[in-house]
């Protein structure tokens, strides 16, 4: 996930005006809570009838809100009302579930009546377990899938869709809760057949040397792979490290298909930066609170700046897929503006940059899309379609 960016600090500092007291009103910050999202998120649209859900539900468990747990239950389930995986909670419970796409390893989208696995995690128990591309989600639990998802919006109060809420309901379901197996039934064909995986939090975190990696493919180019590491600034000095490997004529392929956590503009520019000459434009930011307030409208551009006198040649291509989140997706926008090729799978599409909002009077804190982003050529980042693989100038091996 983004995480929040020095003008959001300058922006929000009313959120912390108030230090969390001994006994704090939790039910004032419920209230809160919901007044924050009409103000600051940036995606009204992206809601059903561009209005923040509600429901005789929500308003219950609102005005039971008493202590840190039943507050933080009730910012779960707001927060989730939003059918935005860009927005979560800073708490948890053993139990929530999980975060997407950090922690899932199947992406299912609705296809007609169906819920289908349109990607696979490579590596991840799904994949381990044989679960394809194309294959059918028929079941959670035992329950039909089509129930399951209405039973997920149900314990708000709210209806599933069919669209936005049903997918996203489908991908929590999979990645399933913090603390237990999931139990996913497929169908492939006429065949069906029901699986255990593991929760991706049971796993130990992957250990790499570096937070970024260099290999030369089969095809001649040299891959520099980020492994999740966008929001780690030790990337900066990786990223450099392993570019400083590779002769300054070979081609490069830049790697951003485990980002799913997404990361901070500074890594980012920070590779970038080798591969132009002057200020280089590569993403637009719109902040409609401002307008909200105000009725003036605030749009800036974000620019690259290069980092040496001697530019690289710019990459071949960069590679991107749907654990591309975030950050990853700003990068892979930025090298388009540059005119390198984007291949791969559609990316997370996680709506706009993030900011962390403190509730008053608890600290507690969520976060959630407060600014739009866009392409230089103004089209939504979460819009951007890479070029298939199998059409990408570049050819890479076994795609």
């Amino acid at each position: 996930m983004a995480v929040s960016s020095p003008i959001a600090a300058a922006l929000f500092l009313f959120a912390a005006a108030t230090d969390p007291v001994d006994t704090p009103d939790y039910a004032g910050d419920a209230r809160a809570l919901d007044q924050m999202i009409l103000d600051y998120y940036a995606y009204p649209e992206h809601l059903p009838e561009g209005r923040l859900p509600d429901s005789a539900k929500l308003a219950e468990e609102r005005a039971a809100v008493h202590d840190h747990r039943s507050l933080l239950a009730y910012a779960e389930r707001r927060i989730a009302s939003l059918a935005d995986h860009h927005a979560i909670t800073g708490a948890s419970f053993a139990d929530s579930w999980a975060v997407v796409p950090t922690y899932g390893d199947l992406w299912i989208s609705p296809d007609g009546s169906h819920y289908r696995v349109e990607a696979v995690r490579p590596g991840s128990p799904a994949a381990k377990a044989g679960i394809a591309v194309g294959d059918r989600l028929i079941a959670v639990d035992g329950v039909p899938v089509d129930r399951a998802i209405a039973s997920y919006w149900e314990a708000m109060g709210l209806s599933a869709d069919g669209g936005v809420r049903a997918g996203y309901a489908a991908r929590m379901l999979v990645a399933g809760r913090r603390d237990r197996d999931r139990d996913l039934s497929f169908a492939r064909g006429g065949r069906e057949w029901r699986v255990k995986l593991t929760s991706l939090y049971a796993l130990p975190a992957e250990d790499h040397a570096s937070p970024v990696s260099v290999t030369r493919e089969a095809n001649g180019a040299y891959a520099i792979r980020y492994h999740n590491s966008l929001g780690d600034n030790a990337a900066i000095a990786a990223f450099d490290a392993a570019l400083a490997t590779v002769p300054a004529d070979a081609p490069v392929v830049i790697d951003l298909r485990d980002t799913p956590s997404g990361g901070n503009t500074t890594v980012a520019r920070g590779a970038m930066g080798w591969f132009v000459n002057q200020p280089t434009a590569y993403q637009i930011h719109n902040l409609p609170s401002e307008k909200r307030e105000t009725g003036i409208e605030r749009q800036w551009v974000e620019q690259v700046l290069p980092r040496v006198q001697a530019v690289r040649p710019k990459p071949v291509a960069v590679r991107v897929g749907r654990w591309t989140g975030s950050m990853g997706e700003g990068m892979a926008i930025g090298f388009a503006a540059m005119g390198v090729p984007v291949c791969g799978d559609r990316m997370a599409g996680l709506l706009g940059a993030i900011y962390d909002f403190p509730l008053p009077s608890s600290g507690m804190v969520v976060k959630f899309p407060a600014e739009r982003l866009y392409s230089v050529n103004g089209q939504p980042r979460e819009e951007f379609q890479p070029i298939p693989a199998g059409k990408c100038p570049v050819p890479f091996p076994g795609e």
